[in-house]
């Protein structure tokens, strides 16, 4: 399997890390100035923000994708692994996308479209020339296979 860009972990750590440490920095001055109960908000606050530095960096190591034969493989999680298989016939169309951070960072995301609405067919965090060249060759491969229907 392919990895994804370690990147990957710090776009991750930069839009979740923000909302659990200044709510926890705000709790912690509630706890010093008026209310001691506070504490058990920032304690909870900071253990949901070391689980989540162990968690980020392993779900992204298990973050794969392979080009077989006949269709893509995509594999996912640290709690609940996936492998999502997606045969070339099946792809109507490939989104390639990029949010603020990932584009700083030089990433894009893969998104595959099939007829089945309950597919998790999406590559986050690839290297922005990986995931351009790997698009096209989803699309040529989705086209040439489709034409066989």
């Amino acid at each position: 399997m392919h990895p994804v860009s370690p990147k990957l972990t710090q776009a991750r750590y930069l839009v979740v890390l923000p909302w659990l440490v200044i709510p926890a920095l705000a709790l912690a001055v509630v706890a010093v100035l008026w209310w001691t109960w506070a504490w058990i908000g920032v304690a909870v606050l900071a253990a949901l923000t070391l689980w989540l530095l162990w968690l980020i960096p392993a779900q992204v190591r298990l973050l794969g994708w392979e080009e077989a034969e006949d269709e893509l493989l995509i594999t996912k999680g640290r709690l609940w692994r996936t492998l999502t298989v997606v045969p070339y016939g099946r792809i109507q169309f490939v989104d390639v996308s990029s949010g603020p951070i990932a584009r700083r960072l030089g990433m894009k995301t893969i998104e595959l479209h099939t007829a089945s609405t309950s597919s998790d067919s999406s590559i986050p965090g690839l290297p922005a020339e990986t995931a351009d060249a790997l698009r096209e060759r989803l699309a040529d491969k989705a086209r040439e296979r489709m034409s066989g229907l």
